[in-house]
This record gives C-alpha cells, sequence and structure tokens, in this order.
C-alpha cells in the first residue's frame, strides 16, 4: 500500500460502529444469543445448564480454575464454563478478564450473553455490569487493514439480571460502555499507522470528535508554535517533513468545578530516534506508538462528560516525528524553551521530554490546579517494571497518590518511583540551563527530573507508560499491541480528582 493510499486509511474505525449491550431480565432464545457464559467454581458442581457433572468436566481438562474455558452445545447454541477459581477471590478485576476469557473463547460468535450471578460476590450489580461490559468490548476490540477482514465483529451483548437489579445494572452498563469506547478509541490510534495518522491527522480527529464530547479544541500549527516559543516541539520536528501542532482540548463541567487539571500527553506520531538513530529492530518498528501518551488524553478526555466528570480539565497533545534528515535537529544543539529555559541536546532520542516541556510550561501558565503527564517515556521504566505496571513520579504525595487510586480502580496499575533529586546534576550543561540526558543509570528518574524543571512548582504526577504501552500477546482485556493504557485511568482520575496541596517551588 502506498504512502498516499495510507493517508486514507480511518484512524478511528472503533467510533463508526459498535456493539450493542442490552440489559434484560431473561436470557434470549438461541435465535437472539448465540453463546452464553457460565461461570463454574473451582472444586465446585458446575450449574445443571451445562449438563456435565465435575468428574465429566475434569475428564475434559476442565476443574473450574480462573481463566479455564470449554466450550459446550446447548440448546442450539454455545454454552461457555468458565473457571472463575475461588469465589471469594472475585473482584471486579477479575470479572473484567473473565468477561474478556468468555469473549475471546468463542470469536467466531457476534451476539453474546453473560448472566448476573444469583448468589453475593462482594461486588453491587452495576459494578458487576460495568466490567462485564468493559471486558467483552476490549476483547473484541481490533484494528485490522486487510483486504481480505472477514473476521466475524461482536454485535450484540445481553447483560441478564434480575428485575430488582435492572436500574443499577443499566447505569452500569452505560458507565462501562464510556470507558470501553475511550480505551477503544486510544487503542485505534496508537496502533495505527504512522503513515495514516500524522500530527495534522490527530488535529483533525481531535476536531471532529471534540465538539460531539463537549470540548473546546484548538489545534495549533507551525506559525504559531513559533510565535509561542515552544522550542522544544519545534526543535524535534526539525528533521520532519510534516508540521507539527499542539492541540489543546478543554472540558468545563456544568456547574461548581471540583478543580482544574491538566493533562499532557507525548504525541510522537513516529520516532526514529532522530540523528540518534534506533536500532533496525522489533521496538523500532514499534515506534509508530510513541504517541500513545497524546492518544490516551484525547481518548480519555472525549468521555469526561458522559461521565458526569466534575473537574475541568485541560489537555495538551504535543504531536511531531522524530526523523532523521538534512535539517534534523543535532546533538549539542541548544534549544530555547517556551519558559525560557535553555536545554543542551545530547540524545536526540531523548525527545519526548522536549515536546512535553512546552506544554507543562503552558499549564503552569494556565494556573490549574494540578498537572499530569503521561508517556511513553523511558526503556529503564520498562526494563524497572515490565509490561504490566507503569511508573509514576512526582512533586506531590497527594497526586501521585491519587494517579495510584485510580490505576488501582479500573486495573492500570501504576508504582510510584522516587523523585531522587540528587540526580539532578545528571542534567547540568557547561552552556545551557541543562541538558535533555542524565547518566547511563536511572533513566525514568533523570527524566522526570528534567519534567518537573518545567512545572513551576505545581502539583505535577508523571505517568510513565513505556512498558504498558505495547503487549507482545493478549491477556485478559488487554489486547496484543498498542494497548492504549491509561484512558480509563485519566478518565478515573478526572472524575475522583481533589486538589493537592501547594508545593514548594
Amino acid at each position: 500500500m502506498s504512502t498516499q493510499a495510507m493517508r486514507t486509511l480511518d484512524p478511528i474505525p472503533s467510533t463508526r460502529s459498535s456493539a450493542t449491550v442490552d440489559v434484560l431480565t431473561q436470557l434470549p432464545g438461541a435465535d437472539e444469543v448465540g453463546a452464553v457464559a457460565v461461570p463454574v467454581a473451582e472444586g465446585a458442581e458446575p450449574p445443571s445448564e451445562l449438563g456435565q457433572d465435575a468428574a465429566a468436566l475434569a475428564a475434559a481438562g476442565f476443574t473450574g480454575k480462573r481463566g479455564q474455558t470449554i466450550v459446550l452445545p446447548g440448546g442450539g447454541r454455545a454454552l461457555v464454563a468458565v473457571g472463575i477459581g475461588r469465589v471469594d477471590d472475585v473482584d471486579e478485576a477479575a470479572v473484567r478478564d473473565l468477561a474478556a476469557t468468555f469473549a475471546r473463547a468463542v470469536p467466531q460468535h457476534t451476539r453474546l450473553a453473560v448472566e448476573l450471578p444469583d448468589r453475593e460476590i462482594g461486588l453491587s450489580p452495576g459494578d458487576f455490569a460495568r466490567a462485564v461490559t468493559e471486558g467483552v468490548l476490549l476483547a473484541r476490540w481490533r484494528f485490522r487493514i486487510s483486504e481480505s477482514d472477514d473476521d466475524p465483529v461482536l454485535e450484540r451483548l445481553v447483560i441478564v439480571t434480575p428485575a430488582d437489579h435492572s436500574e443499577a445494572v443499566v447505569e452500569g452498563v452505560r458507565r462501562g460502555e464510556v470507558r470501553a469506547r475511550a480505551a477503544a478509541l486510544g487503542r485505534d490510534l496508537a496502533n495505527c499507522p504512522a503513515a495514516a495518522l500524522t500530527a495534522t491527522r490527530i488535529g483533525e480527529v481531535a476536531q471532529e470528535l471534540g465538539p460531539d464530547a463537549g470540548l473546546e479544541v484548538d489545534v495549533v500549527g507551525l506559525d504559531e508554535l513559533i510565535e509561542m516559543g515552544c522550542g522544544g516541539l519545534l526543535g524535534v520536528n526539525l528533521g520532519s517533513v510534516e508540521e507539527p501542532r499542539m492541540v489543546r482540548l478543554h472540558y468545563a463541567p456544568e456547574g461548581e468545578s471540583r478543580g482544574h487539571l491538566a493533562f499532557v500527553g507525548k504525541g510522537i506520531m513516529y520516532d526514529s530516534g532522530g540523528i540518534s538513530l534506533k536500532p533496525s529492530d522489533e521496538s523500532h518498528a514499534q515506534m509508530k506508538n510513541d504517541m500513545t501518551g497524546a492518544a490516551t488524553v484525547l481518548a480519555a478526555m472525549t468521555a469526561l462528560r458522559d461521565v458526569g466528570c466534575r473537574t475541568e480539565v485541560t489537555g495538551y497533545l504535543m504531536c511531531t516525528d522524530n526523523m532523521p534528515s538534512g535539517s534534523a535537529l543535532k546533538l549539542g544543539d541548544v534549544l530555547r524553551m517556551r519558559n525560557g529555559k535553555t536545554v543542551e541536546v545530547l540524545n536526540t532520542d531523548a525527545e519526548g521530554r522536549l515536546v512535553m516541556a512546552d506544554a507543562l510550561a503552558l499549564a503552569v501558565e494556565l494556573d490549574v490546579d494540578a498537572i499530569v503527564d503521561i508517556a511513553t517515556l523511558t526503556g529503564a521504566c520498562l526494563r524497572a517494571l515490565g509490561v504490566d505496571i507503569a511508573g509514576v513520579m512526582g512533586n506531590s504525595d497527594a497526586l501521585v497518590e491519587q494517579v495510584r487510586a485510580a490505576g488501582d480502580a479500573v486495573d492500570e496499575p501504576v508504582w510510584p518511583m522516587p523523585l531522587h533529586r540528587r540526580y539532578r546534576s545528571q542534567l547540568d550543561s557547561p552552556i545551557a540551563d541543562m541538558t535533555n540526558m542524565g547518566g547511563p543509570n536511572a533513566g525514568q528518574i533523570t527524566a522526570a527530573l528534567f519534567l518537573e524543571e518545567f512545572v513551576g512548582g505545581k502539583p505535577w504526577a508523571h505517568i510513565d507508560i513505556a512498558g504498558t504501552a505495547q503487549l507482545p500477546e493478549a491477556r485478559g482485556w488487554r489486547n496484543k499491541g498498542a494497548t492504549g493504557f491509561g484512558s480509563r485511568l485519566l478518565v478515573e482520575l478526572a472524575c475522583a480528582f481533589e486538589r493537592p496541596a501547594e508545593v514548594d517551588a
């Protein structure tokens, strides 16, 4: 496919069609639903509708261990026994994963059903329904470019509940759909080929989606960025034939606000490393997802109105390619950032912090109550925490704790790392205010210390998603490839946000 043809691809296909989620009080017939989940606890007799006892299932290798599945025929449709392990260990995260396991077990079926349990499991009907909705919809999300694409697409999910729980379940489903849509949008953008999703194009996507989500959208182009003195974004863009864009998003809730929160997302649409060229390996091929931070901010903000968020939020997407060419940023060059600080560039592959620095300074000028940035920033964080856990650092323990709690609530975990300020000297430059690289060790900490120079003492937290942005294989509701990690976390954070105390500059 030519580059020109790539540019015609739709970068956000999940927004064009979605499965219907219905709440009913009884299970529809086999002509309406083709596969039904049947939970089976470990060591317990299975429900009678399976038509098999525990011994028969065990002979087939199914014992009810969490995550096990076996598909059986039943009344003209598939009955999917889903092992839930010990009932006492089932929480919201487990329900989400188990719902995804069910959805993946019957990929050929387009209409699925899940019945609420008839016993108390320590989870409200609304929360159970929300987790099921997220798990099924995200497990069956897909982004594929193929002329022979004939894989079945999920059409309908039915959640069956007793009538006295219907109202709570309907609300749980609604919230689950909103969060799943946000995560799906983040995945779409992060998985889209870089030739199809340029900095200009992501600005157009924001302008398309923003009004319907109650967002004000301002796309800032090259000339205005020059006037604004956004030297970090402009410097990284020097080697690209594609112009940079800064996309500003603003959400204002109706009524009194809980506070004003800024989100900053790294939007390196493709990261070659610039003059500090990356090796030609699999990790290089994945660098279309180096804009996951920006995708996450945009996706999360499209959900805020629909979840009734009471916090005012301003988002900044800092978007450009990082490419090598005759005009590219060179080692030893000095950039002047939006807040006036000068930065000596020692490595052009440490570019994410440069583009985000300008946005952090702009958020300070806006006088927000707190700033949270999110970025695929350092390989050091990937090596420290792997692909399941993101790192978080900041100058406000209260804000870092809010980020951690939000991650726990949606099963997008983050782990606090120390902002060890003795390492700040590693960023000293003999000719500028600072360099963009620290020493060979503790790279995630020195990167955060660089960013802290631009927050002006505002409460701030930095989320490093270099590890969690990509998975080598599907796991639970998480997909293979670019995961869109962080969209649901930011939604939760904004909804639960509380103004942290001011920080000493």
